[in-house]
């Protein structure tokens, strides 16, 4: 039988959202995924690519990407991809077809195959998107420290400014 409940979060989740749960020995007994930038594998397919190419400087600047995601990071570009394709079917061909017998005339419609699977995709899409905070109730889930203002902050934000 399986495990019961939800899942635990992670201690450095639960920091972020200033719980209470967060203890010294609960963050020294939990594994810690190395920082760093996980690097995009040559054999996706060029939108999965684009899909990385477009999702890792955002997780960075949310500052949830570490090198062990990378495996998780792939496996998304390649539903995204897919589920991309799908979508493309069913937007070219519609969501069904129709059966006809023999004198051609219809029977009955029945939904194509790529509908079940874009359907199947998305869901899965959903639960990685929730693991990496990119639902909007995700992200109401964690609370990033604010950090002084750096100089290269400073001389960026001078072209962000209006005057009025």
């Amino acid at each position: 039988m399986g495990r019961r409940g939800p899942a635990p979060t992670p201690t450095s989740i639960l920091k972020l959202r200033g719980s209470k749960l967060v203890t010294a020995k609960r963050e020294a007994a939990e594994a810690k995924g190395p920082s760093g930038m996980p690097e995009r594998p040559p054999w996706l397919d060029a939108e999965a690519k684009a899909k990385w190419d477009q999702l890792v400087p955002r997780l960075q600047m949310m500052r949830v990407l570490t090198l062990i995601d990378e495996d998780a990071l792939t496996q998304y570009c390649r539903l995204w991809s897919r589920w991309r394709k799908a979508e493309d079917f069913i937007e070219k061909n519609g969501d069904m077809f129709p059966i006809r017998d023999d004198a051609g005339k219809v029977k009955c419609f029945v939904q194509w195959p790529q509908v079940a699977i874009a359907h199947k995709l998305v869901q899965q899409l959903i639960r990685l998107e929730q693991e990496f905070g990119m639902t909007p109730a995700a992200r109401t889930r964690i609370h990033l420290p604010v950090s002084a203002p750096t100089e290269a902050d400073a001389r960026k934000a001078r072209f962000f400014t209006t005057a009025l």
